[in-house]
Formats: structure tokens, sequence, C-alpha cells
């Protein structure tokens, strides 16, 4: 597996054979388009490259809970007419639904005062209504205003206060803010209402009736996309009086392809390597069985072009600290059986089937390193057995736990280092890489060496001779001037402040060790008080102990499955990626059509 190698590709022809151009290219599939001009001002013409309309149209129509009977022939289906249709739709019951609840929420605060019936605004001399619904302890509040006031009536809660003023008191006049009663009576509210009810359900029936061509939009959504991608695409090229310009990255093993089309087609091409400016996309090309792996690796940032693939070493790791966070061979057990009951089903897609290798990556490892610390649900084998002789680690263990961790945590930054060091091989500044291992490995070896030993002399070399290269190569500034020698002494202190950040990434792995023993402690609790049921209470005692040995382990197993897949996959891609991968690029988006599949 490996970041494939990328060409940019520049494609001119006439502007009247625009459309066929694009089309072949979307064919081709093989293509990462750049913009070569800018996007329109409007936002809302910017074509998506998705067919997010027609998905919002098969959500909208799903969500129905009952649907009509599907059709699944249909010549005259037009995906384009049902699509506006089903939105169209959607925005018109939003509307209809929101006068709805406002019509709820206004005949609810004008139901207390009665069928009002406002006299025209000139018969009131310009003066208005407000209306109060003022708790009984706050009637005294009405001594101290100024304005026109009646009590309409009262119950015994409230009363249901009435001020006439030209213009909206203030807000502070009374206690409570005022009643919003609109300037429609209660009979007139009431018959809105069951208009409207009467539109909801009309849309309602609507909506329902369209669900039969829920199979039909679902088969023809990939031609849906296939139309918002070559529209998107149209926005990219460069259009000039009569001619039209294309321009993207391709990988190597398909510019052929491209170049013979161009041939075929009689358009310019130019064919050119990345240069030190350009930002080429990444693309990871690996096999089928192992594309959960690349979901992986691009799931928190994309690795750039220039960098090296992190997939199979990401793999490797997250399932080694997956298993020391379970820390249990049962529960690898109990997984790989969940994984084998699902077995047939993931086979049934290429990405089922790289999920299901994952997960027989990861539930491996765990049972491996539970029998490795003699934990199986809890329990220790018994003595004398195979198990028993194949325990050589104990999560009980502090100083050697915490040491297996440390040693982890060094081991995978120095790895991350000793990678960076190979990319920039040709650049002085992987001296620096080097440096940092050195220092990492020195100060490990600080921390292991007897006092006085010839370890501790070793360590003392690795550690001041590393730090010294650090400080010497982190710059890559042009060395011309006593200004660039002074910019070059301070790039070195400030690679020297990243001494701190290497301690504290190290320590981060000690996460290993705590959850670790986390999981194992809580297991061995649930059985300790299962047990202590089961004999306080004979007979009943059983049962109870069964039930809480259910739910105590169910209850373990899902925090550590938690635990292990954020902490695993955090130690990587914070802490591992921050010294191997410290620069993210861009996807590689391939501008091709998709398959209709019926």
């Amino acid at each position: 597996m490996s970041i494939a190698r990328l060409k940019k590709v520049s494609l001119c022809g006439l502007l009247k054979e625009k459309q066929a151009v694009l089309e072949a290219l979307q064919s081709l599939g093989c293509m990462h388009l750049l913009p070569l001009r800018p996007p329109p001002p409007e936002v809302e013409n910017i074509a998506s490259p998705r067919a997010e309309g027609a998905y919002k149209a098969l959500r909208f129509l799903s969500d129905v809970p009952v649907k009509r009977r599907q059709i699944v022939r249909d010549p005259g289906f037009d995906v384009d007419r049902l699509v506006g249709e089903a939105l169209d739709l959607q925005q018109q019951l939003r509307n209809a639904t929101d006068r709805r609840d406002f019509l709820v929420h206004r005949i609810a605060a004008v139901e207390p005062w009665g069928d009002l019936i406002f006299p025209p605004h000139e018969a009131l001399s310009g003066y208005r209504l407000w209306f109060y619904i003022l708790p009984l302890g706050d009637l005294g509040a009405l001594e101290s205003v100024e304005l026109p006031w009646q009590i309409l009536r009262k119950d015994h809660r409230v009363a249901y206060v009435v001020l006439i003023s030209p213009d909206e008191p203030e807000s502070n006049l009374l206690p409570v803010p005022r009643t919003h009663t609109g300037a429609l009576p209660l009979a007139e509210l009431r018959a809105q209402l069951e208009d409207v009810e009467v539109a909801v359900e009309d849309l309602v029936a609507r909506r329902q009736a369209l669900t039969r061509y829920i199979y039909l939009l679902s088969v023809n959504l990939a031609e849906a996309e296939n139309r918002a991608s070559l529209t998107h695409a149209e926005q990219q090229t460069r259009d000039d009086d009569a001619v039209v310009a294309v321009q993207g990255w391709v990988p190597v093993d398909a510019v052929a392809a491209v170049e013979a089309y161009a041939k075929d087609a009689k358009l310019a091409c130019l064919i050119e390597e990345p240069g030190p400016k350009d930002a080429p996309p990444t693309l990871i090309e690996q096999p089928e069985d192992l594309s959960a792996g690349v979901d992986l690796t691009l799931f928190y940032q994309v690795p750039n072009y220039r960098a090296w693939d992190p997939t199979l070493l990401l793999v490797g790791s997250f399932s080694l600290f997956f298993a020391m966070i379970l820390a249990d061979a049962g529960y690898g057990l109990l997984l790989l059986a969940g994984l084998a009951a699902f077995w047939g089903r993931l086979s049934r897609s290429p990405k089922g089937r790289a999920y299901r290798r994952l997960g027989l990556s990861l539930f491996g490892c765990t049972v491996v390193y539970g029998v490795l610390v003699g934990s199986y649900f809890g329990l220790s084998p018994p003595a004398g057995s195979l198990p028993e002789r194949l325990h050589i680690l104990s999560v009980d263990d502090f100083e050697t736990m915490m040491r297996l961790s440390i040693v982890i945590g060094v081991l995978h930054i120095v790895l991350a280092n000793a990678i960076m060091a190979y990319v920039l091989r040709t650049r002085l500044v992987a001296l620096s890489k080097l440096g940092w291992i050195a220092g990492l490995c020195g100060g490990l070896l600080l921390w292991l060496a007897e006092p006085g030993s010839i370890w501790e002399t070793v360590s003392h070399t690795l550690l001041a001779g590393g730090l010294f290269a650090v400080f010497l190569f982190s710059s890559e500034r042009p060395a011309r001037t006593a200004k660039d020698h002074l910019g070059r002494l301070l790039d070195g202190l400030k690679g020297l402040t990243g001494v701190m950040g290497a301690f504290g990434d190290v320590l981060s792995y000690m996460r290993l060790f705590a959850l670790g023993l986390a999981s194992a402690s809580l297991a061995v609790t649930f059985n300790d008080l299962a047990r202590g049921v089961h004999e306080a209470l004979p007979g009943v005692g059983l049962l109870l102990a069964i039930l809480l040995l259910l739910v105590g382990h169910t209850l373990n197993l899902g925090l550590s499955l938690m635990s292990g897949v954020v902490h695993g996959l955090r130690l990587n891609f914070i802490e591992f990626y921050k010294w191997g991968l410290p620069e993210e690029g861009e996807s590689f988006r391939k501008f091709a059509r998709k398959e209709v599949k019926p």
C-alpha cells in the first residue's frame, strides 16, 4: 500500500465539445479536477458534486411509517421531476405544520380572554388594548399604573387585565410580560386552524402517495449523482471564446488512458510532474480487503501527498492498543464469536470483508494479549494448565506494566520519526528526526538504567547528542546573512521546546496500562460480587449471581470497547501523527460515473 504518484494533466479543445469531453472524462473515472475559474459569487449557484436533493427526497419519503406498494417498472420515470416534487412537498408540509403550531399556540393564548372582536383602529382614536395575565398576588402593582386599566375577570390564580394606551407600555410596567393575542378573534383562529389541519392531511396523503417511487428513486440515485457531478465539473473548466480547458490530477498508471483519449478526440494534452508549489491530493492505493484500514487512516487526517501511507502501521498499532485496553482473553473470544456470527453477512460486499478482516485483527490480538496477562472474564487460569504457563504478564504488576506502556510509547514515536527521517532523507532536516530518535532512546535508557552503570553513560550521550542534532538541523532556513544565522538559531531553540511535548506524548501511553487495569479490575469486582451473592443467598443467589455477572460483564465490555476504540485511535491520530504525519493533505476525489445498480 502506498500513496499513488500523480501527474497534472491539462486538456484543451473546442468549447462546443465541452459536454462530450467532460462526459468522456467522467467515464474514464481517473481525474481529480482542479478549478480553473472562481466559483459563482452567488452561493446558491455553486453546484454540488453530490446529488444532495435526491438524497434529501429519498430520506423524506423513507421516513413515512406506512408506505405504498412499490413500483418497480416505469419507462417514463423522471428522477428529477420526482425529486423536485418531493422537495417542494417537503417545504409545503414544513410551512403548513409551522402555521398549525403557531395557530395552536395563539389559540391557547387567546382562549382565556374569550372570543375577542376588536373595533376598527380609527374607532379608538389611535388607542390600543394591551393584555396581561397577572397573578392575584401581584394585583397591587396596578395601583402604580397611570394608564387606564380594567380587570375583565378573575379565577382562583390570576386576573385578566387590559391596559389602554396608544403605544406599547414599558416592559417593566407590570411584573409579567404582556400576552400576545393578535388581531383575529378566537372563532377566526379556530377556522384557520381547521383549514390548516385539512391542508396538512392532504400534504401527508400526497407524501404517502409518492412513497410508491422509493425503489425507483433508490436505483436511480447513481444517475442523479452522475448528473450532479457533471454539473459541478462544468463550473471547474476555463471557457475562453471557442476554447475550453480542463485540468486535474491523474494517477501515473492512468495517464496513458487519458493521453489515448486526448489523441482520439483531437485534444491538446499537457502532462506535468507536480511542482514544488503544487499541492496534489492524496490517493491511497490498497487492495479491497484492506480498505477498512484506509478508512481509519483518512478518518482523522488525510496524509500529505509527499508523506507516506500509514495504513498498515495504523492497523497494527491500533490492534495492539485495543488489545491492551481490553486485556481479557474471554472478552476477545466473545467478540470473535460475534464476528463469526456475522461472518457470512459481512462477506457480501468488499467493504464488509475489509471490516471483517479488521475485526479479526482487533479481536485476535485481544485474545493473544488476554492469554499473556492470564485473564478470562476476570478469572485466572488453573495452576499447572497450559493457559497458566502462557501467563507471563500481570496487570497487577504495576511496575512492569508501566514500563511496558512507556517502552511501547517510545518505540511508537521513534518509529514515526524514523519513517519521517526516511521520507526527508534528501534534506538535512532529516537529521533532526534522527536526533529525536537518539534523544527518546536516551531518555528511556536513562529511566531504565541502574545508577552508575555504563548504560547511564550511554543514555547521557544519546540524550545530549540527539538534542544537539535537533538544535542544529531543525531549521531549513537558508543561511546567507547574519540575520539568517540568527533565525536558524531561534529555529533550533524552538525545536528544543518540543522536549516537553515529547515527554508528555510518551506519558500519554500510560493510558494503555491504566485502562487495561481498570477493565481487569472491574471484571474481578463483578466476579467477587456475584460470588458473594451466591454464597450469601443459597438457591436464589445463583440466579442473582448469574444476572449480576451478565449485567456486570456486559457493562464492562461496553466501556472497554469504547475506551479501546477512542484511546487506541487517539494514540495514533494525536501522538503518532504529530511526529510522523505533521502535514495534512487533501483527499483525491475521482470525477467518475457511479454505476446504476437495480
